[in-house]
């Protein structure tokens, strides 16, 4: 029995022993109880309406919801703010009460004889512990622990504003691509078109077989060309679902391309955005709340150079008895303990105080710094968003044109080519003329309207219309 029991308990540990060679896979039971595990782990999609064409303020209040890297960010900071609150404890008195019963029985030798006795005894005890000053050394911990709880909230508020980037990012390449799906529709149909055309006039007499050919090409170049944007729309439309925070192969209908207002300006100066970006980021907010954590560090560094005062007290109610061989019992019961005030001050430390009051004011120098690099790569960030966004209007406009000349550069190539003044070589390259400027003019649509987000998500402009949200 005790050599089963040795070799159960022996199981759990050979399970987790290495492979017992580099040549295969590690595989045991304990693997297949991870994956399971890890299966159960995920949470349960949230329903997604198949037959309803999402806005994008609808998905990112989804993303918002059902994100689990907002619930992360929310707990960090739900946890930081326990911190503060351990750090506040600080301020009041520990009380602890001990309750202790016993009896005690031992022989006492008296002449040649000995006499059994037994002491039974119960006591109640409370311990107050309470530190009347230390010049400010716990007002800088708390100080400390309310700027990192600065920093949770902002870093929280942070995880929201990328979040919805992601939803913009992933929202507008679905758009992009399943307009281009529509451009590349249309685009083959152009390409039948003049194949059936070149086959028309094959079979009038007034047209060659490699003519033919060449329409068959480009339309196989086509149907080609289609393929692999229904393919982009599959993968962009998988991006949208894992940045809502559901499985990959939920289907989700967005509104069409043409109906995403586009603007065609922007109002506001780059100066006026890069204010705005430094006034409101919460990244940066997120930065300067690591100074005042240095500060606060500062702070209770330079408080190890004083005394600290603490008081003690311990009440204490005992219940004492008596029991002598040959004696009566004996009793007694009396309210006992003390009280004691104590002043500590470390005299020499060997320079320990010094080195962390060192620290302490070489971290506020690097938060600083820090502080003034995010900053700069904030502006830089903005400027460059800025310039981006300008350069995607000025190319939404050519694609405007090239699209409109392309369009009719196609139609009087085939209709030329219909009256026989044309070769199909013409006609072709006009149709692959039209099919490029459409998927431009589509690019350069949602060019714009990324362009507009990027701006939006280095300003710090998206939470800023979210604040009504509190939780994930």
């Amino acid at each position: 029995m005790a050599f089963l029991l040795i070799v159960v308990a022996a199981v759990p540990v050979l399970g987790q022993t290495p492979p017992a060679s580099p040549v295969r896979p590690w595989r045991t039971s304990y693997e297949r109880q991870f994956t399971s595990n890890g299966r159960g782990a995920r949470q349960p999609a949230f329903p997604i309406d198949s037959g309803k064409a999402y806005s994008l303020a609808e998905l990112i209040d989804l993303a918002e919801a059902h994100n689990p890297e907002t619930s992360v960010a929310w707990e960090s900071a739900r946890a930081q703010g326990a911190a503060l609150g351990i750090a506040r404890s600080e301020l009041y008195p520990t009380l602890s009460a001990v309750a202790l019963a016993g009896v005690d029985r031992e022989e006492v030798a008296l002449g040649t004889r000995f006499y059994r006795h037994t002491d039974p005894s119960d006591q109640v005890t409370l311990d107050l512990n309470y530190t009347i000053f230390d010049f400010g050394a716990r007002r800088g911990r708390i100080a400390a622990e309310s700027a990192r709880l600065l920093a949770a909230n902002f870093g929280f508020n942070d995880v929201h504003r990328r979040l919805i980037f992601q939803v913009q990012q992933t929202y507008y390449r679905l758009l992009d691509a399943s307009a281009q799906v529509t451009a590349a529709r249309a685009s083959l149909a152009n390409a039948e078109a003049v194949q059936q055309a070149a086959e028309e006039r094959l079979g009038n007499g007034l047209a060659t077989l490699p003519d033919v050919l060449e329409a068959r090409s480009a339309t196989a170049q086509s149907q080609y060309d289609l393929q692999a944007v229904l393919g982009a729309q599959e993968v962009a439309r998988g991006d949208l679902a894992t940045a809502l925070g559901a499985p990959a192969a939920t289907m989700i209908r967005v509104e069409p391309l043409s109906e995403a207002p586009t603007p065609e300006s922007i109002g506001e100066t780059v100066e006026e955005a890069i204010f705005r970006a430094l006034d409101q980021r919460p990244d940066l907010q997120a930065e300067v709340a690591g100074i005042r954590v240095a500060e606060a560090q500062r702070k209770e560094a330079r408080a190890a150079y004083y005394p600290s005062l603490n008081v003690k007290a311990n009440p204490s109610f005992q219940n004492l008895y008596l029991h002598q061989q040959t004696l009566p019992w004996g009793h007694t019961a009396d309210l006992t303990g003390g009280v004691a005030v104590s002043l500590s001050w470390t005299v020499f430390d060997g320079g320990a105080r010094r080195g962390r009051l060192m620290q302490a004011e070489a971290e506020i120098r690097r938060a600083q710094s820090q502080v003034s690099a995010a900053r700069d790569t904030a502006e830089d960030e903005v400027w460059t968003a800025y310039s981006n966004l300008h350069t995607a209007f000025r190319q939404r406009e050519a694609a405007t044109a090239l699209l409109d000349s392309a369009a009719q550069s196609y139609d009087a190539a085939l209709e030329s080519y219909n009256y026989g003044v044309r070769n199909l070589l013409d006609v072709t390259a006009a149709q692959k003329v039209l099919a490029e400027a459409r998927a431009t003019d589509i690019l350069a649509r949602t060019q714009v309207l990324t362009a507009l987000a990027d701006l939006a998500f280095r300003c710090g402009d998206a939470i800023e219309a979210n604040t009504r949200r509190q939780g994930p």
